[in-house]
């Protein structure tokens, strides 16, 4: 369990899901000969030596003026996907989550930067056959812009997660829809980041003169912050993200932690550009 101090906030990343899996499969372009001038800061932590890469699916606990955040929910249990390492799952993350000092009816806020699959799945748990809210006591706040953009549109990597992860929570009346830069508590904002998908948002956090951002999808994995170009399948607007990146890394180089979602331990760290391109360095 890692654990960040920004100022007066905490951050605790609370794992969900570990896997290797071969990083072409997200960015075509991250073939093992482009990965070879990078593998210098890419290694240990970013890529494997076999090639695939550590791939991380967590939540950020960020404790800010007495309020408990979640920064995207994961993957959840019980849930059909047709991932095998995400199908019907049976984890321990919500023990792990009060391990960290938030058990299901102390979190106040939950935040999620997008609505894809693995992004929303202890939005909710399944009790006698049916998707109820996990986080009882908390609101839940959704992107309006992604909303707009979802409620008519099917994931394409998790098409059950409306049904059994997302609508749950509309309907329990706990989701409040909110603008890309709305202000959760006077230490941390949202910030628009889209392009990922048209709504997605990114979290900042300035206490005490110190800075971070939790980047949600913008960066999948470290090797887009040198190629920010590559294209990420995942993306559904590539140009507009590619925009956003590069437009994120000019804003937060050098003094800012930046954190992953999905970025295997270490998990956070800095931007730095040397010699005309970006490197991530922890």
């Amino acid at each position: 369990m890692e654990i960040w101090k920004v100022g007066n906030v905490t951050i605790t990343r609370v794992v969900d899901v570990m896997m290797d899996i071969d990083l072409t499969i997200l960015i075509p372009e991250a073939t093992p000969d482009n990965l070879d001038p990078m593998t210098s800061w890419l290694k240990p932590h970013f890529l494997n030596d076999n090639g695939t890469i550590p791939l991380s699916i967590h939540t950020f606990l960020v404790e800010s003026d007495g309020v408990k955040i979640l920064i995207d929910t994961c993957i959840g249990n019980d849930k059909p996907r047709a991932l095998p390492d995400w199908n019907l799952r049976q984890g321990q993350f919500l023990e792990h989550l009060g391990q960290a000092g938030a058990d299901r009816g102390s979190v106040d806020i939950v935040l999620c930067t997008h609505l894809h699959v693995d992004h929303v799945g202890w939005n909710t748990i399944l009790e006698n056959d049916r998707w109820v809210p996990t986080f009882t006591n908390a609101r839940y706040l959704i992107g309006d812009k992604e909303w707009q953009y979802w409620k008519d549109e099917e994931d394409p990597f998790g098409k059950e997660a409306k049904q059994d992860s997302i609508l749950p929570v509309i309907e329990s009346g706990l989701v409040d829809f909110v603008s890309s830069d709305h202000r959760l508590t006077t230490e941390v904002c949202l910030i628009p980041t889209p392009g990922h998908t048209p709504g997605h948002v990114s979290v900042k956090i300035q206490s005490q003169g110190q800075q971070a951002v939790i980047t949600g999808d913008l960066f999948h994995h470290p090797v887009q912050f040198a190629k920010p170009g590559w294209k990420d399948v995942a993306d559904v607007q590539s140009e507009v993200a590619q925009v956003s990146r590069n437009e994120f890394m000019s804003q937060f180089s050098n003094d800012t932690l930046v954190l992953g979602t999905h970025f295997a331990a270490p998990t956070g760290g800095r931007i730095v550009n040397e010699e005309g391109f970006y490197r991530f360095q922890v």
